[in-house]
């Protein structure tokens, strides 16, 4: 029996309340959140979050704490055991990605360099 895969990315209980705020106040009717990366910025990748109005048919889905997230296929070795947080500081408020594949990020915290996972043998 095949043990059951591991989620490529969780949502803390603070990230999952404000994309569910997020989406509750949306004009549209989303399905969730899709999320990717691209290349960009100085540190060469950049994590891209956008409403989701459907899933694609390779699409990674997880359902997190009530959140559906879709994840494109092409991202999915670079967030397997990603994180998404949501903080909240004295002049900010953002999402952070804890990613353990990361292992850079430019000076301004737009971009980021991720290594992708390898797959388990």
């Amino acid at each position: 029996m095949a043990r059951p895969r591991p989620k490529v990315v969780t949502l803390t209980d603070a990230a999952a309340a404000r994309m569910s705020t997020i989406m509750s106040s949306a004009d549209e009717n989303y399905i969730g959140v899709k999320i990717g990366v691209k290349n960009g910025g100085c540190a060469g990748m950049e994590y891209t979050m956008d409403y989701a109005t459907e899933a694609a048919p390779l699409d990674e889905v997880v359902e997190e704490n009530g959140i559906k997230i879709l994840i494109d296929p092409k991202a999915v070795l670079f967030l397997i055991g990603a994180e998404i947080d949501y903080i909240t500081e004295k002049l900010s408020q953002r999402f952070v990605f804890n990613n353990p594949n990361q292992t850079d990020a430019c000076g301004c915290g737009e971009s980021v360099t991720i290594v992708p996972r390898k797959a388990d043998a």
